[in-house]
Protein backbone atom coordinates (compact mmCIF):
# COMPACT_ATOMS: atom_id res chain seq x y z
CA UNK A 1 0.00 0.00 0.00
CA UNK A 2 1.37 3.41 -0.94
CA UNK A 3 2.11 5.99 1.72
CA UNK A 4 -0.53 8.73 1.81
CA UNK A 5 0.14 11.93 -0.08
CA UNK A 6 -0.11 15.21 1.74
CA UNK A 7 -3.20 17.33 1.13
CA UNK A 8 -0.93 20.22 0.11
CA UNK A 9 1.12 18.13 -2.36
CA UNK A 10 0.45 19.86 -5.67
CA UNK A 11 2.60 17.41 -7.64
CA UNK A 12 -0.10 14.72 -7.67
CA UNK A 13 -2.63 13.95 -10.37
CA UNK A 14 -6.07 13.74 -8.76
CA UNK A 15 -8.48 11.26 -10.36
CA UNK A 16 -12.12 11.43 -9.38
CA UNK A 17 -13.69 7.97 -9.64
CA UNK A 18 -12.16 4.49 -9.88
CA UNK A 19 -14.25 2.72 -12.51
CA UNK A 20 -13.30 1.60 -16.02
CA UNK A 21 -11.84 5.00 -16.89
CA UNK A 22 -10.56 6.35 -13.59
CA UNK A 23 -9.31 3.03 -12.20
CA UNK A 24 -7.47 2.17 -15.39
CA UNK A 25 -5.96 5.66 -15.69
CA UNK A 26 -4.82 5.57 -12.05
CA UNK A 27 -2.91 2.34 -12.57
CA UNK A 28 -1.45 3.37 -15.93
CA UNK A 29 -0.10 6.64 -14.48
CA UNK A 30 1.20 4.93 -11.33
CA UNK A 31 3.06 2.39 -13.47
CA UNK A 32 4.77 5.32 -15.22
CA UNK A 33 6.00 6.69 -11.87
CA UNK A 34 3.44 9.47 -11.63
CA UNK A 35 1.99 10.25 -8.19
CA UNK A 36 -1.79 9.76 -8.14
CA UNK A 37 -4.51 10.37 -5.57
CA UNK A 38 -7.76 8.66 -6.57
CA UNK A 39 -10.86 9.88 -4.78
CA UNK A 40 -13.76 7.43 -4.66
CA UNK A 41 -17.17 8.48 -3.36
CA UNK A 42 -18.02 4.93 -2.25
CA UNK A 43 -16.39 2.28 -0.10
CA UNK A 44 -14.24 -0.69 -1.05
CA UNK A 45 -16.01 -4.00 -1.64
CA UNK A 46 -14.05 -7.02 -2.84
CA UNK A 47 -15.20 -10.47 -4.02
CA UNK A 48 -15.52 -11.85 -0.51
CA UNK A 49 -17.94 -8.98 0.27
CA UNK A 50 -20.23 -9.31 -2.74
CA UNK A 51 -23.75 -10.57 -2.08
CA UNK A 52 -25.32 -13.08 -4.47
CA UNK A 53 -28.80 -11.73 -3.92
CA UNK A 54 -30.18 -8.94 -6.10
CA UNK A 55 -31.82 -6.52 -3.67
CA UNK A 56 -29.18 -6.66 -0.89
CA UNK A 57 -26.45 -6.34 -3.54
CA UNK A 58 -28.22 -3.35 -5.02
CA UNK A 59 -28.24 -1.70 -1.57
CA UNK A 60 -24.54 -2.49 -1.13
CA UNK A 61 -23.22 -1.27 -4.49
CA UNK A 62 -25.64 1.12 -6.18
CA UNK A 63 -25.33 4.90 -6.32
CA UNK A 64 -28.41 5.83 -4.31
CA UNK A 65 -27.81 9.57 -3.82
CA UNK A 66 -30.78 11.72 -4.76
CA UNK A 67 -31.39 12.37 -8.45
CA UNK A 68 -34.36 13.64 -10.41
CA UNK A 69 -35.59 12.86 -13.90
CA UNK A 70 -37.62 14.46 -16.65
CA UNK A 71 -38.45 13.84 -20.28
CA UNK A 72 -40.51 11.36 -22.24
CA UNK A 73 -38.74 8.12 -21.30
CA UNK A 74 -40.37 5.34 -19.30
CA UNK A 75 -37.73 5.50 -16.57
CA UNK A 76 -38.77 9.07 -15.64
CA UNK A 77 -42.28 7.76 -14.96
CA UNK A 78 -41.59 4.41 -13.32
CA UNK A 79 -38.16 4.89 -11.68
CA UNK A 80 -37.98 8.66 -11.25
CA UNK A 81 -35.32 8.52 -8.53
CA UNK A 82 -33.15 5.99 -10.39
CA UNK A 83 -32.31 7.34 -13.85
CA UNK A 84 -29.36 4.99 -14.15
CA UNK A 85 -28.02 2.04 -12.23
CA UNK A 86 -24.38 2.79 -11.54
CA UNK A 87 -22.12 1.80 -8.67
CA UNK A 88 -20.80 3.87 -5.77
CA UNK A 89 -17.74 1.84 -4.75
CA UNK A 90 -14.09 1.31 -5.59
CA UNK A 91 -14.14 -0.18 -9.08
CA UNK A 92 -17.22 1.79 -10.05
CA UNK A 93 -19.54 0.06 -12.44
CA UNK A 94 -16.87 -2.50 -13.38
CA UNK A 95 -18.20 -4.42 -10.38
CA UNK A 96 -21.72 -4.34 -11.86
CA UNK A 97 -21.37 -5.04 -15.56
CA UNK A 98 -21.89 -8.06 -17.76
CA UNK A 99 -18.36 -8.17 -19.22
CA UNK A 100 -19.17 -7.72 -22.93
CA UNK A 101 -16.06 -6.22 -24.54
CA UNK A 102 -16.59 -5.24 -28.16
CA UNK A 103 -14.62 -2.89 -30.38
CA UNK A 104 -16.35 -0.08 -32.22
CA UNK A 105 -16.79 -0.67 -35.93
CA UNK A 106 -14.82 1.78 -38.07
CA UNK A 107 -17.87 3.68 -39.32
CA UNK A 108 -19.06 4.31 -35.76
CA UNK A 109 -16.17 6.70 -35.09
CA UNK A 110 -17.54 8.93 -37.85
CA UNK A 111 -21.30 9.03 -37.28
CA UNK A 112 -21.97 12.34 -39.01
CA UNK A 113 -19.97 11.32 -42.07
CA UNK A 114 -21.68 7.94 -42.43
CA UNK A 115 -25.22 8.74 -41.29
CA UNK A 116 -25.43 12.32 -42.56
CA UNK A 117 -27.44 15.06 -40.91
CA UNK A 118 -30.40 13.58 -39.04
CA UNK A 119 -33.14 15.97 -37.99
CA UNK A 120 -33.17 16.50 -34.24
CA UNK A 121 -29.84 14.72 -33.73
CA UNK A 122 -26.62 16.50 -32.79
CA UNK A 123 -24.31 14.12 -34.63
CA UNK A 124 -20.58 14.75 -34.80
CA UNK A 125 -17.57 12.71 -35.92
CA UNK A 126 -15.15 11.65 -33.20
CA UNK A 127 -11.84 13.56 -33.51
CA UNK A 128 -10.13 10.15 -33.58
CA UNK A 129 -9.32 8.01 -36.60
CA UNK A 130 -10.26 4.32 -36.19
CA UNK A 131 -6.67 3.21 -36.91
CA UNK A 132 -5.43 5.26 -33.92
CA UNK A 133 -7.32 2.93 -31.60
CA UNK A 134 -6.09 -0.44 -32.90
CA UNK A 135 -3.09 -0.77 -30.58
CA UNK A 136 -5.00 0.60 -27.59
CA UNK A 137 -7.84 -1.83 -28.13
CA UNK A 138 -5.29 -4.65 -28.24
CA UNK A 139 -3.69 -3.44 -24.98
CA UNK A 140 -7.09 -3.23 -23.30
CA UNK A 141 -8.13 -6.70 -24.48
CA UNK A 142 -4.91 -8.15 -23.14
CA UNK A 143 -5.27 -6.27 -19.84
CA UNK A 144 -8.86 -7.41 -19.40
CA UNK A 145 -8.35 -10.96 -20.64
CA UNK A 146 -11.10 -10.70 -23.24
CA UNK A 147 -12.24 -14.10 -24.51
CA UNK A 148 -11.90 -14.93 -28.20
CA UNK A 149 -8.86 -12.62 -28.39
CA UNK A 150 -5.16 -13.44 -27.86
CA UNK A 151 -5.88 -17.16 -28.07
CA UNK A 152 -8.19 -17.05 -25.04
CA UNK A 153 -11.04 -19.54 -25.52
CA UNK A 154 -14.66 -18.46 -25.35
CA UNK A 155 -16.92 -19.17 -22.42
CA UNK A 156 -19.29 -22.14 -22.62
CA UNK A 157 -22.80 -21.51 -23.91
CA UNK A 158 -25.51 -21.91 -21.28
CA UNK A 159 -29.13 -22.81 -22.05
CA UNK A 160 -30.10 -19.18 -22.53
CA UNK A 161 -27.41 -18.88 -25.19
CA UNK A 162 -28.27 -22.18 -26.85
CA UNK A 163 -31.88 -21.07 -27.30
CA UNK A 164 -30.73 -17.72 -28.74
CA UNK A 165 -28.21 -19.33 -31.06
CA UNK A 166 -30.67 -21.92 -32.40
CA UNK A 167 -33.27 -19.27 -33.16
CA UNK A 168 -30.75 -16.85 -34.65
CA UNK A 169 -29.35 -19.53 -36.97
CA UNK A 170 -32.88 -20.36 -38.15
CA UNK A 171 -33.31 -16.71 -39.08
CA UNK A 172 -30.07 -16.83 -41.07
CA UNK A 173 -27.95 -14.81 -38.68
CA UNK A 174 -24.27 -15.67 -38.98
CA UNK A 175 -22.41 -13.59 -36.37
CA UNK A 176 -23.52 -15.50 -33.30
CA UNK A 177 -21.11 -16.48 -30.52
CA UNK A 178 -20.60 -16.63 -26.77
CA UNK A 179 -19.05 -13.23 -27.25
CA UNK A 180 -15.90 -11.37 -26.40
CA UNK A 181 -16.16 -11.18 -22.63
CA UNK A 182 -13.81 -9.80 -19.96
CA UNK A 183 -14.54 -12.90 -17.89
CA UNK A 184 -11.84 -15.53 -17.46
CA UNK A 185 -12.63 -18.73 -19.36
CA UNK A 186 -9.48 -20.13 -17.77
CA UNK A 187 -7.29 -19.06 -14.86
CA UNK A 188 -5.46 -15.85 -15.66
CA UNK A 189 -3.56 -13.15 -13.77
CA UNK A 190 -4.02 -14.95 -10.48
CA UNK A 191 -7.80 -14.95 -10.85
CA UNK A 192 -9.94 -18.04 -11.27
CA UNK A 193 -12.01 -19.09 -14.25
CA UNK A 194 -15.72 -18.35 -14.40
CA UNK A 195 -17.72 -20.73 -12.21
CA UNK A 196 -20.96 -20.13 -14.14
CA UNK A 197 -22.91 -19.20 -11.01
CA UNK A 198 -25.04 -16.61 -12.79
CA UNK A 199 -24.38 -13.64 -10.49
CA UNK A 200 -22.44 -11.27 -12.75
CA UNK A 201 -24.30 -8.07 -11.86
CA UNK A 202 -23.87 -8.58 -8.12
CA UNK A 203 -20.08 -8.48 -8.27
CA UNK A 204 -18.15 -11.62 -9.25
CA UNK A 205 -17.35 -13.51 -6.04
CA UNK A 206 -14.66 -15.50 -7.88
CA UNK A 207 -12.91 -12.48 -9.39
CA UNK A 208 -13.21 -14.10 -12.81
CA UNK A 209 -14.84 -10.99 -14.27
CA UNK A 210 -12.45 -8.09 -14.82
CA UNK A 211 -13.00 -5.19 -12.43
CA UNK A 212 -10.66 -2.34 -11.60
CA UNK A 213 -11.51 -3.02 -7.93
CA UNK A 214 -9.22 -6.05 -7.83
CA UNK A 215 -7.02 -5.64 -10.94
CA UNK A 216 -6.00 -2.06 -11.75
CA UNK A 217 -6.40 -0.52 -8.29
CA UNK A 218 -4.23 -2.98 -6.31
CA UNK A 219 -1.68 -3.07 -9.15
CA UNK A 220 -1.40 0.71 -8.98
CA UNK A 221 -1.22 0.73 -5.19
CA UNK A 222 1.59 -1.83 -5.28
CA UNK A 223 3.83 0.67 -7.10
CA UNK A 224 3.67 3.06 -4.14
CA UNK A 225 2.55 5.82 -6.54
CA UNK A 226 -1.22 5.49 -6.05
CA UNK A 227 -3.29 6.36 -3.00
CA UNK A 228 -7.01 5.57 -3.11
CA UNK A 229 -9.19 7.47 -0.65
CA UNK A 230 -12.50 5.72 -0.16
CA UNK A 231 -15.72 7.46 0.89
CA UNK A 232 -14.26 10.71 -0.43
CA UNK A 233 -17.10 12.46 -2.21
CA UNK A 234 -15.75 15.26 -4.42
CA UNK A 235 -17.84 18.43 -4.26
CA UNK A 236 -16.01 21.02 -6.35
CA UNK A 237 -12.88 21.58 -8.41
CA UNK A 238 -10.94 24.77 -7.69
CA UNK A 239 -8.78 26.93 -9.95
CA UNK A 240 -6.40 29.87 -9.72
CA UNK A 241 -6.65 33.37 -11.20
CA UNK A 242 -5.12 32.10 -14.41
CA UNK A 243 -7.87 29.52 -14.89
CA UNK A 244 -5.66 26.53 -14.12
CA UNK A 245 -7.16 23.91 -11.79
CA UNK A 246 -5.32 23.70 -8.48
CA UNK A 247 -7.18 21.13 -6.40
CA UNK A 248 -10.46 19.56 -5.36
CA UNK A 249 -12.65 19.79 -2.29
CA UNK A 250 -14.18 16.58 -1.00
CA UNK A 251 -16.28 15.43 1.93
CA UNK A 252 -15.52 12.49 4.19
CA UNK A 253 -18.30 10.27 5.67
CA UNK A 254 -18.71 12.61 8.64
CA UNK A 255 -19.30 15.54 6.28
CA UNK A 256 -15.93 17.15 7.01
CA UNK A 257 -14.41 18.92 4.03
CA UNK A 258 -10.85 18.49 2.82
CA UNK A 259 -8.90 20.06 -0.02
CA UNK A 260 -6.42 18.04 -2.06
CA UNK A 261 -4.00 20.09 -4.14
CA UNK A 262 -3.34 18.85 -7.68
CA UNK A 263 -1.02 19.22 -10.65
CA UNK A 264 -3.85 18.01 -12.88
CA UNK A 265 -7.38 16.76 -12.29
CA UNK A 266 -9.06 13.91 -14.18
CA UNK A 267 -12.83 13.58 -13.81
CA UNK A 268 -14.13 10.02 -14.12
CA UNK A 269 -17.43 10.01 -12.26
CA UNK A 270 -19.72 8.66 -14.99
CA UNK A 271 -21.89 10.67 -17.39
CA UNK A 272 -24.17 12.02 -14.68
CA UNK A 273 -21.76 12.92 -11.89
CA UNK A 274 -18.94 14.21 -14.13
CA UNK A 275 -20.92 17.04 -15.76
CA UNK A 276 -22.65 17.72 -12.45
CA UNK A 277 -19.24 18.25 -10.82
CA UNK A 278 -18.13 20.63 -13.59
CA UNK A 279 -21.38 22.58 -13.30
CA UNK A 280 -21.20 22.68 -9.49
CA UNK A 281 -17.66 24.10 -9.80
CA UNK A 282 -18.83 27.33 -11.42
CA UNK A 283 -16.96 30.49 -10.41
CA UNK A 284 -16.79 34.14 -11.37
CA UNK A 285 -14.25 33.21 -14.06
CA UNK A 286 -16.34 30.24 -15.21
CA UNK A 287 -19.94 31.29 -14.42
CA UNK A 288 -21.50 28.45 -16.45
CA UNK A 289 -19.29 25.75 -14.92
CA UNK A 290 -15.78 24.55 -15.62
CA UNK A 291 -14.84 23.69 -19.22
CA UNK A 292 -18.21 24.91 -20.43
CA UNK A 293 -17.43 27.79 -22.78
CA UNK A 294 -19.25 25.77 -25.47
CA UNK A 295 -22.37 25.32 -23.36
CA UNK A 296 -22.07 21.60 -24.09
CA UNK A 297 -21.32 20.32 -20.56
CA UNK A 298 -24.19 18.01 -19.64
CA UNK A 299 -25.64 17.95 -23.15
CA UNK A 300 -25.86 15.07 -25.65
CA UNK A 301 -26.63 12.50 -22.94
CA UNK A 302 -26.82 9.03 -24.47
CA UNK A 303 -27.80 5.79 -22.76
CA UNK A 304 -27.93 3.43 -25.74
CA UNK A 305 -31.15 2.32 -27.35
CA UNK A 306 -32.14 -0.54 -25.03
CA UNK A 307 -35.01 -2.88 -24.28
CA UNK A 308 -35.47 -6.59 -23.69
CA UNK A 309 -37.34 -9.53 -25.14
CA UNK A 310 -38.24 -12.47 -22.93
CA UNK A 311 -39.88 -15.63 -24.21
CA UNK A 312 -41.62 -18.55 -22.55
CA UNK A 313 -41.11 -22.09 -23.83
CA UNK A 314 -42.87 -25.41 -23.23
CA UNK A 315 -39.81 -26.81 -21.45
CA UNK A 316 -37.50 -25.37 -18.74
CA UNK A 317 -34.62 -23.12 -19.88
CA UNK A 318 -33.38 -21.93 -16.49
CA UNK A 319 -31.76 -18.90 -18.09
CA UNK A 320 -30.20 -17.81 -14.77
CA UNK A 321 -27.63 -20.60 -14.89
CA UNK A 322 -24.27 -19.56 -16.29
CA UNK A 323 -22.98 -16.13 -17.21
CA UNK A 324 -25.61 -13.39 -17.23
CA UNK A 325 -24.61 -12.23 -20.70
CA UNK A 326 -23.79 -15.56 -22.28
CA UNK A 327 -23.78 -14.74 -25.97
CA UNK A 328 -24.46 -12.22 -28.67
CA UNK A 329 -25.94 -11.81 -32.16
CA UNK A 330 -24.09 -9.09 -34.04
CA UNK A 331 -25.66 -9.22 -37.52
CA UNK A 332 -27.90 -6.21 -36.88
CA UNK A 333 -25.02 -4.02 -35.67
CA UNK A 334 -24.35 -2.83 -39.23
CA UNK A 335 -25.40 0.53 -40.66
CA UNK A 336 -28.19 -0.27 -43.11
CA UNK A 337 -30.69 2.58 -43.61
CA UNK A 338 -33.00 0.26 -45.57
CA UNK A 339 -34.22 -0.95 -42.17
CA UNK A 340 -35.61 2.52 -41.48
CA UNK A 341 -32.97 3.87 -39.11
CA UNK A 342 -29.31 4.86 -38.93
CA UNK A 343 -26.81 2.77 -37.00
CA UNK A 344 -27.34 -0.70 -35.62
CA UNK A 345 -27.82 -2.84 -32.54
CA UNK A 346 -26.61 -5.97 -30.77
CA UNK A 347 -28.80 -8.71 -29.29
CA UNK A 348 -27.23 -10.10 -26.11
CA UNK A 349 -28.53 -12.81 -23.80
CA UNK A 350 -29.65 -11.51 -20.44
CA UNK A 351 -31.19 -13.04 -17.36
CA UNK A 352 -32.37 -11.17 -14.33
CA UNK A 353 -33.65 -12.72 -11.13
CA UNK A 354 -37.24 -12.96 -9.99
CA UNK A 355 -37.19 -9.78 -7.84
CA UNK A 356 -35.94 -7.59 -10.67
CA UNK A 357 -38.10 -9.38 -13.23
CA UNK A 358 -41.12 -8.50 -11.11
CA UNK A 359 -40.02 -4.85 -11.05
CA UNK A 360 -39.08 -4.43 -14.69
CA UNK A 361 -41.36 -6.73 -16.72
CA UNK A 362 -43.98 -4.99 -18.80
CA UNK A 363 -46.78 -5.10 -17.85
CA UNK A 364 -45.66 -4.47 -14.30
CA UNK A 365 -47.90 -4.78 -11.27
CA UNK A 366 -50.42 -7.52 -10.62
CA UNK A 367 -52.98 -9.20 -12.81
CA UNK A 368 -53.40 -12.40 -14.77
CA UNK A 369 -51.10 -11.42 -17.63
CA UNK A 370 -48.29 -10.48 -15.26
CA UNK A 371 -48.70 -13.43 -12.91
CA UNK A 372 -48.80 -15.97 -15.74
CA UNK A 373 -45.56 -14.53 -17.11
CA UNK A 374 -43.89 -14.83 -13.72
CA UNK A 375 -45.14 -18.41 -13.41
CA UNK A 376 -43.28 -19.15 -16.65
CA UNK A 377 -39.95 -17.94 -15.23
CA UNK A 378 -38.31 -21.37 -15.21
CA UNK A 379 -39.21 -21.81 -18.90
CA UNK A 380 -38.07 -18.30 -19.86
CA UNK A 381 -35.21 -17.18 -22.11
CA UNK A 382 -34.18 -13.55 -22.40
CA UNK A 383 -32.13 -11.06 -24.35
CA UNK A 384 -31.15 -7.42 -24.03
CA UNK A 385 -31.06 -5.01 -26.95
CA UNK A 386 -28.25 -2.47 -27.10
CA UNK A 387 -28.04 -0.08 -30.03
CA UNK A 388 -26.68 3.27 -31.03
CA UNK A 389 -28.90 6.10 -29.88
CA UNK A 390 -28.80 9.57 -31.35
CA UNK A 391 -27.12 12.37 -29.39
CA UNK A 392 -29.53 15.25 -28.79
CA UNK A 393 -28.63 18.58 -27.22
CA UNK A 394 -31.89 18.52 -25.26
CA UNK A 395 -31.03 15.19 -23.59
CA UNK A 396 -28.91 16.52 -20.79
CA UNK A 397 -27.78 16.67 -17.19
CA UNK A 398 -28.59 19.90 -15.39
CA UNK A 399 -28.47 21.10 -11.80
CA UNK A 400 -31.85 20.98 -10.08
CA UNK A 401 -33.10 24.43 -9.15
CA UNK A 402 -34.26 23.42 -5.66
CA UNK A 403 -33.28 19.87 -4.67
CA UNK A 404 -30.00 19.56 -2.73
CA UNK A 405 -27.90 16.54 -1.80
CA UNK A 406 -26.54 15.58 1.62
CA UNK A 407 -23.70 18.08 1.14
CA UNK A 408 -25.98 20.98 0.24
CA UNK A 409 -25.19 20.94 -3.48
CA UNK A 410 -27.78 20.87 -6.27
CA UNK A 411 -28.64 17.33 -7.35
CA UNK A 412 -28.48 16.35 -11.02
CA UNK A 413 -31.61 16.20 -13.13
CA UNK A 414 -31.45 13.69 -15.95
CA UNK A 415 -33.60 14.65 -18.93
CA UNK A 416 -34.08 12.17 -21.75
CA UNK A 417 -36.51 11.58 -24.59
CA UNK A 418 -36.03 9.03 -27.36
CA UNK A 419 -35.16 10.27 -30.82
CA UNK A 420 -37.43 8.86 -33.57
CA UNK A 421 -34.39 6.90 -34.83
CA UNK A 422 -34.15 5.21 -31.41
CA UNK A 423 -37.84 4.25 -31.52
CA UNK A 424 -37.60 2.83 -35.03
CA UNK A 425 -34.51 0.81 -34.09
CA UNK A 426 -36.10 -0.52 -30.89
CA UNK A 427 -39.25 -1.63 -32.70
CA UNK A 428 -37.14 -3.44 -35.31
CA UNK A 429 -35.15 -5.11 -32.54
CA UNK A 430 -38.32 -6.17 -30.71
CA UNK A 431 -39.55 -7.85 -33.90
CA UNK A 432 -36.24 -9.61 -34.53
CA UNK A 433 -35.87 -10.72 -30.92
CA UNK A 434 -39.36 -12.18 -30.92
CA UNK A 435 -38.72 -13.85 -34.29
CA UNK A 436 -35.60 -15.54 -32.90
CA UNK A 437 -37.62 -17.11 -30.10
CA UNK A 438 -40.66 -17.89 -32.26
CA UNK A 439 -38.34 -19.78 -34.61
CA UNK A 440 -37.58 -22.29 -31.85
CA UNK A 441 -41.07 -22.74 -30.48
CA UNK A 442 -41.75 -19.97 -27.97
CA UNK A 443 -45.31 -20.03 -26.70
CA UNK A 444 -45.22 -16.34 -25.75
CA UNK A 445 -42.83 -13.42 -26.25
CA UNK A 446 -42.66 -10.42 -23.93
CA UNK A 447 -41.08 -7.22 -25.26
CA UNK A 448 -39.96 -5.20 -22.25
CA UNK A 449 -39.25 -1.46 -22.28
CA UNK A 450 -35.90 -0.04 -21.13
CA UNK A 451 -35.06 -0.19 -17.45
CA UNK A 452 -32.53 1.84 -15.46
CA UNK A 453 -29.61 -0.53 -16.11
CA UNK A 454 -27.91 1.10 -19.07
CA UNK A 455 -24.76 2.66 -20.47
CA UNK A 456 -24.32 6.34 -19.65
CA UNK A 457 -22.47 8.21 -22.39
CA UNK A 458 -21.92 11.72 -23.71
CA UNK A 459 -22.38 14.90 -21.61
CA UNK A 460 -18.68 15.94 -21.94
CA UNK A 461 -18.16 14.92 -25.52
CA UNK A 462 -14.99 14.94 -27.60
CA UNK A 463 -14.84 17.39 -30.47
CA UNK A 464 -12.23 18.80 -32.82
CA UNK A 465 -14.06 22.16 -32.73
CA UNK A 466 -14.03 23.57 -29.18
CA UNK A 467 -17.45 25.18 -29.73
CA UNK A 468 -19.09 21.79 -30.30
CA UNK A 469 -17.85 19.77 -27.34
CA UNK A 470 -16.03 19.78 -24.03
CA UNK A 471 -12.77 17.84 -24.52
CA UNK A 472 -10.25 17.27 -27.30
CA UNK A 473 -9.18 13.90 -28.69
CA UNK A 474 -7.13 13.19 -25.54
CA UNK A 475 -9.96 13.90 -23.12
CA UNK A 476 -8.28 17.21 -22.22
CA UNK A 477 -10.82 19.99 -21.73
CA UNK A 478 -10.72 22.63 -24.43
CA UNK A 479 -10.82 25.41 -21.84
CA UNK A 480 -8.41 24.23 -19.12
CA UNK A 481 -5.19 22.43 -20.06
CA UNK A 482 -4.71 20.57 -16.77
CA UNK A 483 -8.34 19.39 -16.47
CA UNK A 484 -9.24 16.08 -18.13
CA UNK A 485 -12.32 13.89 -18.43
CA UNK A 486 -11.63 10.16 -18.31
CA UNK A 487 -14.92 8.26 -18.56
CA UNK A 488 -17.77 7.46 -20.95
CA UNK A 489 -18.99 11.04 -20.82
CA UNK A 490 -16.38 11.89 -23.49
CA UNK A 491 -18.15 9.70 -26.08
CA UNK A 492 -19.00 11.78 -29.15
CA UNK A 493 -21.45 9.12 -30.30
CA UNK A 494 -22.42 5.85 -28.66
CA UNK A 495 -21.93 3.15 -31.32
CA UNK A 496 -23.82 -0.15 -30.99
CA UNK A 497 -21.27 -1.83 -28.74
CA UNK A 498 -21.06 -2.04 -24.96
CA UNK A 499 -18.72 0.83 -24.04
CA UNK A 500 -16.36 -0.50 -21.35
CA UNK A 501 -13.62 -1.78 -23.67
CA UNK A 502 -13.51 1.60 -25.42
CA UNK A 503 -13.46 3.50 -22.11
CA UNK A 504 -10.49 1.39 -20.95
CA UNK A 505 -8.70 1.82 -24.30
CA UNK A 506 -9.16 5.60 -24.17
CA UNK A 507 -7.85 5.65 -20.56
CA UNK A 508 -4.66 3.81 -21.55
CA UNK A 509 -4.24 6.26 -24.43
CA UNK A 510 -4.90 9.25 -22.17
CA UNK A 511 -2.28 8.07 -19.68
CA UNK A 512 0.33 8.08 -22.45
CA UNK A 513 -0.66 11.62 -23.39
CA UNK A 514 -0.61 12.95 -19.81
CA UNK A 515 2.82 11.42 -19.17
CA UNK A 516 4.13 12.90 -22.43
CA UNK A 517 2.72 16.35 -21.58
CA UNK A 518 4.34 16.19 -18.15
CA UNK A 519 7.69 15.19 -19.61
CA UNK A 520 7.51 18.17 -21.97
CA UNK A 521 6.68 20.54 -19.12
CA UNK A 522 3.24 21.27 -20.57
CA UNK A 523 1.38 20.09 -17.46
Amino acid sequence: MSAPFDLTDDSVVVIIGTGAGGGTLANELAQKGISVVALEAGGRHLPEDYINDEWPSFSQLAWLDKRTTSGGWRVAKDFSGLPAWIVKAVGGSTTHWAGASLRFQDHEWKGLTHYGEIEGANLLDWPIEPAEMTDYYAKAENKMGVTLTNGIPGLPGNNNYKVLEAGARKLGYEHVSTGRMAINSQERDGRSACQQTGFCFQGCKFGAKWSTAYTEIPAGEATGNLEVRENAHVLTIEHDDGGKVTGVVYADPAGNRHRQAARAVCVAGNSIESPRLLLNSASSMFPDGLANSSGQVGRNYMRHMTGSVYAIFPEPVRMWRGTTMAGIVQDEARHDPSRGFAGGYELETLSIGLPFMAAFLDPGGWGREFSSAMEGYENMAGLWIVGEDMPQESNRITLHAEEKDQHGLPVPNVHFTDHPNDVAMRNHAYRQGAAIYDAVGATRTLPTPPYPSTHNLGTNRMSADASKGVVNKWGQTHDIANLFVSDGSVFTTGAAENPTLTIVSLAIRQADYIAEQMNQGML
